[in-house]
C-alpha cells in the first residue's frame, strides 16, 4: 500500500483501514531485500516501529489531528538529525560529531507526524547527477535491473527507496537536478523549489547559490503536500488545473542535443497529447541558456562555493574523499572573487531576459534528461564518466541557474524505459506550478 499516495495513506490511516505501523512495517521490510541495503545509509528501524505504534495509540484514542502522521518517509544523509553523524555520503565526515539538533525541515516533517525511516545513500557531498558512491554503494534504477543502471544522482538511494515501495516520500536536496534526475531514472517525480522557499539551516552545502530541498514522490500531489510541510505550511495539497487552454512553452535549443531516440518518443508523446487536450503549445528558444557552458567552464558557482566549505577538511580528510568529487571542488580554488562577481551579474541578466521571454506562459517544458539511464559499466572510465554526468545534468542545470521552481513528471508508457518530462515555472510561483503540473500528469496518465 505504501506506494499508494500520500492523501490515500492519511484517509486509510485517518479510517483505520490501516495502520502507521503497518506501513511502517511495510517500508522496512523492503528495506532489507534487493536494493534496500544500498538505498539506505542507516535504518532507524526501532525508533521508527516506536513513533509509528505511538501514532497509533493516540490516533484509536481519537485524539490524532495531524492527516499525515504515520505515514514513512526517507531523507537524504545531507540533512542533520538529532545525535547522528551527517555524513553526506562521505567517509570525510564519518567521525564528525553528532548533529546538536533536527534541520528545520526535518523538524517539520516530524511535527507533521511523518515517520522518518533512515538516511539514504547520495552522491558523495552531493556532486554529481549519475548517483554513483563508491564509499557506501551505488543502488539501481528500477528499470532493466538485469543489467544495472545508475540511479542518478544525487538523491539516489531516496528516489530508489520511493520506487521500490521502501519509503512514501523521500526528501532530497537539487543544485543542478539533484531530485529531478533520479526522479526521472527512477520512475518518479522529482520537484525543485525556488531556492529561498524552504530552509537549507542543517543541511551540509554544495553551492550556496544554487542549493534547494525539494521532495520526490509517486505524484505531484505527493510532491506538493511534502513542499508545502517543509515551507511551513500544513501539507497544502496541488488543486489540478484544466489543461485545455495552458499556454505552455517548448523549449526547442539547448536542451534537446544529443537527446536519445527513445527519449525523444516518449517526450514527443507526450507534447502529442497535451495538444489532443487542448494545451496550447508553442516552440521558444531562449537563446540566454546557450551560454551556460560557457559560464560553468572553469566550475561555476558549485566549484567554487563547495572549495570554500571544504578546503580545510580537504586540508585532513584529502584521501577519505571520492576521487572525481574532490577534482570537481578543487576546481574552485582557481575562481577569482572577480570571476565570481561576473557569474552573479551575468546569471541576473539572464534571469531577467528569460523571465521576460517566458511571461505569457505557464510553465515551459523540456526532457528532463535527454537520455534513458545508462549501465553503470558505462560510467567505469573518468572520460565517460564525465561526458554523462554533464550530460545529465545539462538541461535540469537551467532552472537552478535561473532559480525557477522545476517539476519532473514520467512521461513514458508503463514498462518502458523512464524518462522525465519536466515543467519549469516561474520564480516564486511554487504552488502555481504544482496545480499546472497536476493537471498535465492527470492527463499524461489517462
Amino acid at each position: 500500500m505504501i506506494k499508494s499516495g500520500l492523501a490515500v495513506l492519511a484517509a486509510a490511516l485517518g479510517a483505520g483501514k490501516v495502520t502507521a505501523r503497518a506501513l511502517t512495517d511495510e517500508a522496512l521490510e523492503a528495506a532489507t531485500q534487493g536494493e534496500g541495503p544500498t538505498a539506505y545509509m542507516h535504518l532507524h528501524a526501532d525508533r521508527a516501529r516506536a513513533e509509528a505504534s505511538a501514532i497509533d495509540s493516540v490516533r484509536q484514542a481519537g485524539r490524532e489531528a495531524r492527516p499525515w502522521a504515520g505515514i514513512p518517509i526517507s531523507i537524504k544523509d545531507l540533512f542533520d538529525e538529532e545525535g547522528l553523524v551527517t555524513t553526506a555520503g562521505s567517509k570525510a565526515l564519518a567521525g564528525s560529531a553528532p548533529a546538536d539538533a533536527d534541520a528545520p525541515i526535518v523538524a517539520r516533517l516530524r511535527r507533521a507526524g511523518f515517520v522518518i525511516l533512515g538516511r539514504c545513500v547520495m552522491t558523495e557531498f552531493a556532486y554529481s547527477g549519475v548517483g554513483l558512491n563508491p564509499h557506501y554503494g551505488t543502488p539501481a534504477s528500477p528499470w532493466d535491473r538485469e543489467t544495472g543502471r545508475i540511479p542518478g544522482g544525487s538523491s539516489s538511494g531516496g528516489a530508489v527507496s520511493v520506487a521500490d515501495g521502501m519509503a512514501a516520500a523521500t526528501i532530497g536536496t537539487d543544485t543542478g537536478g539533484s531530485c529531478r534526475i533520479p526522479a526521472a531514472f527512477c520512475g518518479i517525480t522529482g520537484f525543485k523549489p525556488t531556492i529561498d522557499r524552504v530552509p537549507r539551516d542543517g543541511c551540509t552545502p554544495l553551492s550556496f547559490s544554487l542549493d534547494s530541498i525539494g521532495p520526490l514522490a509517486n505524484s505531484v500531489d505527493c510532491c506538493a503536500i511534502l513542499d508545502d510541510v517543509m515551507a511551513g505550511g500544513t501539507g497544502r495539497r496541488a488543486a489540478a488545473l484544466p489543461v485545455r487552454g495552458m499556454r505552455l512553452a517548448v523549449l526547442t535549443n539547448f536542451v534537446l542535443e544529443d537527446m536519445d531516440q527513445t527519449v525523444a518518443d516518449a517526450y514527443a508523446a507526450a507534447l502529442e497529447t497535451l495538444s489532443e487536450a487542448g494545451a496550447h503549445l508553442e516552440e521558444i528558444t531562449l537563446d540566454a541558456i546557450d551560454d551556460l557552458p560557457a559560464l560553468g567552464a572553469a566550475g561555476g558557482f558549485a566549484a567554487a562555493d563547495s572549495y570554500a566549505w571544504h578546503r580545510r577538511l580537504i586540508e585532513t580528510k584529502r584521501d577519505a574523499y571520492d576521487p572525481r568529487v574532490i577534482g570537481r571542488i578543487e576546481r574552485g580554488a582557481a575562481i577569482s572573487a572577480a570571476d565570481y562577481i561576473d557569474l552573479m551579474e551575468a546569471r541576473v541578466a539572464m534571469q531577467r531576459r528569460t523571465d521576460r521571454e517566458t511571461a505569457g506562459f505557464d510553465a515551459v517544458l523540456m526532457p528532463t534528461v535527454p537520455i534513458v539511464p545508462p549501465a553503470l559499466s558505462e560510467l567505469d572510465q573518468d572520460d565517460d564518466y564525465t561526458r554523462i554526468n554533464l550530460l545529465c545534468l545539462r538541461n535540469p542545470s537551467v532552472g537552478n541557474f535561473l532559480n525557477r521552481p522545476n517539476i519532473s513528471l514520467p512521461c513514458h508508457a508503463e514498462g518502458d524505459a523512464p524518462v522525465g518530462l519536466t515543467l519549469m515555472g516561474h520564480r516564486g510561483r511554487d504552488r502555481a506550478l504544482f496545480d499546472i503540473a497536476a493537471g498535465v500528469e492527470g492527463v499524461l496518465r489517462s
